[in-house]
């Protein structure tokens, strides 16, 4: 009988002779690297012939014992041929030993001698452990060879490959493990005499499987990854390996990240197959015992501790509800990755754990309250100081709607907390908060419409069915206990769609306007056809749910107004987000859904591709239809309600869908249908819509106005313009759309008609008051785009408005010369015919001026076209020299310069000639710039006239930007206007035409930049916003220069009005991209300036953060560091250091600031007394800390020393000086009151006339007692301390007043020391007492000597 096997530590331990010789070692191993390769073929054959022709157990002779290790030990250099069959001889005997185990057992039972069955027994299980042992080592050495191999593959890839590596190991692999894994389900237990196996066995078996579980490539393998799952199940559940498999599973999870969804799986496997889930409860309780601080330091451990108890859940879910209970304290850790999978465990137990219906009442209410528990949980974790768990838990309250896990009762609660998550400061929250509303939209229980109106009609008629039923009520029913409905309520207490087609019907029934709560009599005709649900509870319970519906709807609907604030974020995810919310918010029929739609345009203009793709995304998806008249419908409407940036939006939109096909031909045929009136019911403001949409689809493809230039001269200027004013101005952006082969057409067919009808849309009175301008502004633009002369018809415009006004005057006023009479006529007749020729003359100019620009141009491009065709003509090489010949003379000459010189000067003299003219010349428009500039002096007539004035400073804006020296002449009246024009319509449109000055004429407003900076003080919010986008625009354009007065800007940061906010930090946030930040050298300049300005403290900190947060380089902060320390010492009042130290703790420190700070103390050492600048440098500090190398920490905890030190020193030295002035200040008031000299009393006392007394009272000598004097002194006392008071009040002139000082002025200016101040000058309170006491005797002393020697001298007199 073969000694038995015992699992070495190592393989070549086997070759150890044993002391005891009780063991299976190898005595007689061989060299198989020293064999040829014929002979170790021939060596391998005859160990698998004797394994497969000897018995099963032959592996325990030594013989065959030593060949199969000598294999084994040097596996990796035999053949392949040679390790096939090795392999395949293990395992086909370990194969058919397996079964043998069964009949050893039957056999038991049948033989009556034991001895030979306890042979049989041992050999077996010798048997075992050897074949499992050299299969796990043939495993275990091929995998470390592929390793290593695999490891050096990038350096041999020149090499060619070894026929050695060619046999394939993968499924031969595969095929071993999963024998093992069968070997241990089989019954062991009478191999190895009990339940429990051999320790060394298990041991050797379980470290390997955990050890190939380290393998990432190996878990790729489906077969040899469920084998090793086996072998770890069964050696932990079925063997009790559980100690050591859990402390293997633990290490697995944290070092390996790829190993966690196995291990679940492992785990998973082992409790489903054996019915035991002991080792996911060790598990889950060793988690649960570890320290959570111990996550916080390990955070890749804690991420896949996490992701194991989310997979473990999953797969688990009533093993993991019955021990989450030692999870939950981890929700108090500091590690949000824990918290966030704890978060997600609920999420899985809510949604997998509480479906099973069996059981009895209790088990069931047992789980209902634990599920209510988690849900709770998941409820409070919302609002979690980690914005990563709360967005965690935000998609796990979406995951369970999307499982139907949330209760109606529950619902409205995750509505309203997912709503207030919108405004999270976390943008990743924000994101999940969007998208739990899109999921609860989507799988909302209340049906496919959720308009409040319906809902609250639909729930008056079912309150109204159930007062009707209630009444009718018997004894009997209400004596019975109300039986539980299937229908209507589940076990977890949630309601159920309560028989849903009677739902849909109300649904359905509730959604046409005719159930608006206005509409009584339509309602009332439905309430009779309110379908019969049932009895009362069903009723009760269809109202609840009706409730909820109603209440989510409001909540839904109340959220609309966040969402048009996150379309305006910076955050891209929380704009696309947005909008996908609002189109499910349209589809579900919320209230002011669709009004919100409508702000997306805007957003078209994005820079972001991201957001434009999301908003033409959802413009398709909401307004292009499968139905071209349906789409054209959508697109006029939503013309006819945009506003001018809408529009504008709107036309860039279209033109990209134009391009892209998405707006088919079908669909341009149905707006002409519209525009036409060729659909019934189409009115003239639906025309006015189809004809804008076609105008902006014509920018993309100009052919589409062509063929209908007939229909927009006769319906756009027809009898439908007098219906639909706004159809004109429409019509005249047509004709300018129109392609140049059309222009021709139409002036040749209807061009004197067309000028006609534009002419009359001029001068006529027709158009209302707020339609003409817009209107008339088209139609001037219209005839300089088509009109050959435009200049002439031009003149005789001009001449026919001048006409309308002033012929008139002199028809009915011909007598009244005066002002009154002026004014008079004004109020009553011209002002609004002045007001439109005004603007006609000044547009008119406006468009002379582009025109002279486009003609310039265009003779530009004839003449270049004409060179180069020249010089293409010319195509011999003596023509080409005699060219460039000719050419170089013309340069030499200047003649080639000479044309555009001559085109430039003609261009400036056309331009001149528009407003100036020549001189002695009749000029048009110049007389009436001349007239307007004097109309626009006469204050008192625009005065009463807010609306001439501003037609009159407009077009007078307009002449000036047309002409230099006009705009010089008229400069200082436009500034005195835009400063204080009563109106401010006037001075915001002043304020716009300021930019326009300074880009054409910026020598010109230079001068005057502080003006313009002013505007930002305004009291209009428009005039403000106005002059922050003008300055912005300057500025950012390189239009005008930062100069000094950018504090001004600076300040609008904090404006009351967020829309002036926003856009100076826009400003800002775009002048930071500008080169190398221009904000860096503007910050020292606009500190100081704030510094000075009247601002306040929390004003100038938002301010100045703001401000340094845009500031990103490290270089520019380390040179602010010394930028700022250095403004110290140049500056004196406290504000300012406060102010300079506060900033200085905004910067963003790296060493060398640090140091810098450090090498600068000098600078700021004496503002160190003040407590806040101190406190200002200890932040700097406690910054500099955190990143600090050892040798940098060490230098500032002494920078901190010596901070302190100073601190406390400065402190002591101003007490110090403070003591000395209050002392000096004392002593001076002593020494005004006391005099020296003793004078004997006198019966007489008077006033002293040099005081100011008018009268004198003689007192009679026989009275001396002590309250006479006193009164006498009391009287004089007053003047002496208002001399005093003075003699305090010039020294404190003289120096700035301490804190103290401020603190009591009344003591100061009375003469009488503060007690604070006497405090200060004693040592204890008794002194204090005495020499107060002593200084009002010597007060009295002094005044009563004085009224006797005054006396004395009178008596003499």
């Amino acid at each position: 009988m073969a000694p038995p096997f015992v699992f070495p530590q190592i393989l070549r331990a086997l070759e150890e002779d044993p002391e005891d010789n009780h063991r299976l070692f190898a005595q007689n191993p061989v060299d198989v690297t020293s064999l040829r390769p014929s002979d170790l073929e021939e060596f391998v054959k005859g160990v698998s012939f004797d394994l497969s022709d000897r018995e099963l157990f032959c592996v325990e002779d030594q013989d065959v014992f030593d060949r199969v290790y000598s294999l084994v030990r040097d596996f990796y250099t035999l053949p392949p041929s040679c390790k096939c069959n090795l392999v395949e001889s293990l395992r086909s005997n370990l194969s058919v030993l397996l079964p043998n185990v069964d009949s050893i057992s039957r056999s038991v039972q049948d033989q009556e001698d034991e001895v030979p069955i306890i042979d049989r027994i041992t050999s077996h299980r010798n048997a075992l452990k050897i074949y499992t042992f050299f299969l796990f080592t043939i495993i275990m050495t091929e995998e470390a060879h592929v390793s290593s191999v695999d490891s050096t593959k990038v350096a041999a890839r020149g090499r060619k490959k070894q026929a050695v590596q060619s046999w394939s190991w993968e499924p031969q692999r595969g095929r071993m493990l999963n024998l093992i894994a069968n070997s241990l389900e089989i019954n062991l237990s009478l191999l190895f005499g009990s339940s429990e196996l051999d320790e060394n066995y298990l041991s050797f078996i379980v470290k390997n499987a955990f050890s190939l579980f380290e393998n990432a490539a190996i878990l790729k393998d489906p077969e040899a990854k469920d084998a090793l799952c086996r072998i770890i199940g069964a050696s932990a559940t079925k063997y009790r390996y559980i100690v050591q498999s859990c402390a293997s599973v633990m290490h697995l999870i944290h070092k390996y990240d790829f190993a966690v969804v196995h291990v679940a799986d492992a785990v998973a496997r082992a409790e489903s197959k054996y019915s035991d889930g002991t080792l996911a409860v060790t598990i889950i309780r060793d988690i649960g015992r570890t320290d959570p601080k111990a996550y916080v330091k390990d955070t890749a451990g804690a991420d896949n501790v996490g992701r194991f108890l989310v997979e473990l859940a999953d797969r688990l879910p009533k093993v993991m509800s019955t021990n989450v209970g030692v999870l939950v304290p981890h929700f108090g850790g500091e590690s949000y990755k824990i918290r966030n999978a704890l978060v997600g465990v609920l999420g899985k137990l809510v949604a997998k754990a509480f479906n099973d219906a069996e059981g009895d009442v209790s088990s069931k209410s047992l789980r209902l309250r634990t599920k209510q528990a988690m849900l709770e949980i998941l409820l409070e974790r919302c609002r979690d100081v980690s914005a990563y768990t709360r967005s965690r838990v935000l998609q796990v309250w979406a995951e369970l709607c999307e499982e139907h896990s949330v209760s109606i009762g529950l619902w409205n609660e995750v509505a309203s907390i997912s709503a207030g998550r919108l405004e999270d400061k976390s943008a990743i929250v924000r994101k999940s908060a969007l998208n739990l509303l899109i999921t609860m939209l989507q799988h909302n229980p209340f049906g496919p419409q959720l308009r409040i109106a319906s809902f609250e009609a639909t729930l008056e008629q079912y309150k109204r069915k159930l007062n009707e039923l209630e009444p009718n009520r018997t004894t009997e029913d209400s004596s019975k206990e109300p039986t539980s409905d299937g229908d209507s309520c589940n076990g977890d207490g949630e309601i159920d769609d309560l028989q849903p087609e009677v739902t849909n019907n109300t649904h359905q029934d509730s959604l046409p306007d005719s159930c608006q709560p206005e509409n009584g009599e339509e309602i009332t005709e439905k309430d009779v056809s309110v379908p019969d649900i049932g009895n009362i509870e069903q009723t009760k319970a269809l109202i609840a749910s009706l409730e909820a519906g109603l209440s989510f709807s409001k909540c839904m609907s109340a959220s609309m107004p966040i969402l048009v604030q996150l379309m305006a974020s910076s955050s891209a995810s929380d704009v696309e987000n947005a909008i996908l919310l609002l189109m499910r918010c349209k589809q579900f029929q919320i209230d002011g859904a669709e009004a919100c739609l409508r702000k997306i345009l805007p957003l078209a203009f994005s820079q972001d591709k991201s957001i434009y793709e999301a908003v033409e995304n959802a413009f398709v998806s909401i307004y292009i239809k499968k139905n071209p008249v349906e789409t054209a419908r959508q697109l006029l409407n939503l013309a006819i309600d945009s506003n001018i940036g809408d529009q504008a939006a709107l036309e860039f939109i279209v033109n990209a869908l134009v391009s892209k096909g998405e707006i088919s031909s079908s669909t341009t045929s149905a707006l002409w249908d519209f525009f036409c009136f060729n659909i019934n019911g189409t009115t003239a403001e639906q025309s006015r819509g189809a004809l804008s949409i076609l105008c902006m689809a014509a920018k993309s493809s100009s052919r589409i106005l062509g063929s209908h230039i007939q229909d927009i001269i006769d319906i756009g200027f027809g009898r439908w313009a007098k219906v639909e004013p706004l159809l004109a101005r429409t019509a005249c952006t047509a004709i300018q759309r129109l392609s140049e082969e059309d222009r021709k057409k139409l002036l040749l067919s209807s061009g004197s008609r067309l000028f006609g009808i534009l002419e009359s849309l001029i001068t006529g009175n027709w158009l209302p008051e707020n339609i003409y301008y817009t209107t008339a502004d088209k139609a001037i633009s219209a005839i300089y785009m088509i009109h050959p002369t435009p200049e002439t018809l031009a003149a005789t415009i001009i001449k026919k408005s001048l006409s309308t006004v002033f012929d008139v005057v002199g028809q009915d006023q011909p007598q009244n010369d005066t002002d009154d009479s002026i004014v008079d006529f004004l109020t009553t007749v011209q002002v609004a015919k002045l007001s439109r020729f005004l603007f006609v003359v000044s547009h008119i100019a406006m468009n002379q001026l582009v025109y002279i620009e486009s003609c310039t141009q265009k003779i530009r491009r004839q003449k270049t076209k004409k060179d180069k065709a020249a010089a293409e003509s010319q195509n011999t090489e003596e023509s080409l020299g005699a060219t460039q010949e000719n050419n170089s003379i013309n340069a030499e000459l200047g003649l080639a310069a000479s044309d555009d010189a001559l085109l430039d000067t003609l261009a400036e003299r056309a331009e001149r000639e528009i407003v100036s003219g020549g001189s002695g010349e009749k000029n048009l428009i110049g007389d009436c710039a001349t007239f307007l500039s004097k109309l626009c002096r006469n204050f008192s007539v625009l005065q009463k006239h807010p609306e001439l004035q501003a037609s009159a400073m407009l077009a007078l804006c307009r002449c000036m930007i047309i002409d230099a020296s006009f705009c010089e002449s008229n400069l200082q009246l436009l500034f005195t206007v835009v400063e204080n024009a009563p109106s401010e319509v006037v001075r915001s449109n002043c304020t716009l035409s300021l930019g326009d000055l300074a880009v054409r004429f910026p020598n010109l407003l230079e001068p005057w930049t502080e003006n313009m900076y002013a505007r930002l003080r305004d009291t209009s919010v428009s005039v403000r916003k106005n002059a922050v986008l003008v300055l912005s625009h300057l500025i950012l354009n390189d239009m005008m220069k930062v100069k000094g007065h950018i504090n001004e800007m600076a300040i609008c940061i904090e404006d009351d009005v967020e829309r002036i906010s926003s856009l100076a930090k826009l400003f800002f946030h775009e002048l930071s991209k500008k080169g190398s930040n221009p904000i860096y050298n503007l910050l020292p300049d606009i500190l100081g300036q704030l510094s000075n300005r009247n601002l306040k403290r929390e004003s100038f900190c938002n301010v100045m953060q703001f401000l340094i947060g845009s500031i990103k380089k490290d270089k520019q902060m380390e040179a602010l560091v010394e930028k700022l320390c250095n403004r110290f010492s140049g500056v004196t009042e406290t504000k300012q250091w406060e102010y300079i130290s506060y900033s200085l703790s905004l910067l963003t420190f790296t060493e060398k600031g640090i140091k810098k700070l450090i090498e600068s103390f000098k600078s700021y050492e004496h503002a160190l007394a003040e407590d806040l600048v101190t406190e200002n440098f200890r932040s700097i500090i406690n910054k500099g800390k955190k990143f600090a190398k050892p040798e940098l920490k060490a230098c500032i905890e002494e920078f901190e020393e010596k901070l302190n030190k100073f601190h406390l020193e400065k402190k002591e030295q101003e007490e110090t000086a403070r003591n000395a002035q209050l002392h000096v200040e004392k002593t001076k008031n002593m020494e005004s009151l006391v005099v020296p000299s003793k004078v004997k009393e006198e019966p007489v006392e008077e006033y002293d006339e040099g005081e100011g007394a008018s009268d004198s009272e003689i007192v009679d000598p026989t009275m001396e007692e002590a309250g006479d004097s006193l009164k006498a002194s009391d009287s004089e006392e007053e003047p002496a301390m208002e001399e005093a008071g003075d003699s305090s009040n010039a020294s404190d002139s003289e120096e700035e007043p301490s804190d103290s000082e401020e603190e009591e002025p009344d003591y100061e200016k009375s003469g009488i020391n503060s007690p604070h101040s006497l405090n200060q000058n004693t040592s204890g309170g008794e002194e204090s007492e005495s020499e107060s006491s002593n200084v009002k005797r010597g007060n009295r002393k002094e005044t009563s000597s004085k009224l006797r020697r005054s006396l004395r001298s009178a008596s003499r007199t």
